[in-house]
């Protein structure tokens, strides 16, 4: 055997003895990591302080996005209520400011990428950079697939989904800038499986979940120190905000419907814990967790079971 075939059977040996050590840590991180977050789950982390902080809510003029702008005004947030109803928007505002909060109204079509990029421009100058953003504003067209119209389609998407990247490349920067930040997005357990009359709907809500996804594994990955901004997703089954016509739930103590308020509690308790996903209620996210390792007709008879969805409107 000549030197260079000894050099050859020494490499593979040395590459071996790298790769054996590597899937050895590999093992032991995924343990520690798993046993950690066993530990987080009965001793979860204590809610941040969001005092102070400049946090905008797209959709805040009604429903679920009026609730979050009292809330966190309650606590000491800067709320920057945005919405395309300038007098619903205006009147979260003045209810803040009844209960001595901060708050700033600011009408924007979020549909629309050069009138984000105005709003936000505007708001640099007038407020200051934003830390939170809440990308909250919805629209739920509820009918069967066929009997959709083409724009009732794109308008899901563009203020579902397409408004959040607008929203994202507006103020995302900032928060690089800083290294601190926190993004909320609203999906929806229709985000988590798919329901019926709600094909366009589950389309834009599982996309939320993706960016959600990628935009964190783009800010873990880049080489600079981006640890200080924090991703959290919510996933809520029904909340009455008026978007939910016909809810069809055969087991109502079992999934009952929210009121927005009740939603918000848990909302803002995930997001100052810096959870990164929850469902509402949060035993759904374990549920599908569960089911999602069977075959894929054993989680449809729970399905059919549970009976519980939205009917055409």
């Amino acid at each position: 055997m000549d030197r260079t075939d000894e050099q050859g059977i020494g490499m593979k040996i040395y590459q071996g003895v790298v790769i054996t050590l590597e899937v050895i840590v590999l093992i032991i991180k995924m343990y520690a990591t798993w046993f950690y977050s066993i530990y987080k789950f009965f001793v979860p982390p204590e809610p941040k302080s969001v005092k102070g902080e400049i946090i905008l809510i797209t959709g805040a003029g009604h429903g679920m996005g009026r609730e979050m702008a009292l809330s966190f005004a309650k606590l000491g947030g800067i709320v920057i209520c945005v919405d395309i109803n300038p007098t619903g928007n205006q009147e979260t505002v003045d209810m803040i400011k009844e209960n001595k909060g901060k708050a700033h109204s600011y009408f924007c079509d979020v549909t629309s990428r050069s009138s984000i990029n105005e709003m936000a421009e505007k708001i640099r100058k007038e407020v200051g950079d934003v830390t939170m953003l809440i990308n909250n504003a919805g629209v739920m067209p509820c009918k069967p697939l066929l009997q959709t119209s083409e724009k009732e389609i794109r308008i899901a998407f563009e203020v579902n989904c397409l408004s959040h990247l607008w929203t994202l490349q507006a103020f995302l920067p900032a928060m690089m800038e800083r290294n601190h930040g926190h993004i909320v997005a609203m999906s929806s357990m229709a985000g988590v499986i798919g329901l019926r009359n709600l094909v366009p709907y589950c389309g834009t809500k599982f996309a939320v979940r993706g960016m959600m996804e990628a935009i964190h594994e783009e800010l873990r990955e880049d080489p600079r120190d981006f640890s200080g901004i924090k991703l959290t997703c919510i996933c809520p089954y029904i909340v009455d905000t008026g978007l939910c016509k016909n809810p069809k739930i055969k087991f109502p103590s079992l999934m009952k419907i929210l009121s927005p308020k009740e939603a918000v509690e848990n909302i803002v308790d995930a997001v100052r814990r810096e959870y990164h996903e929850i469902t509402i209620p949060s035993s759904l996210y374990y549920i599908n967790q569960m089911f999602r390792i069977f075959p894929r007709p054993v989680p449809l008879h729970i399905k059919d079971f549970l009976d519980s969805g939205l009917e055409a409107q």
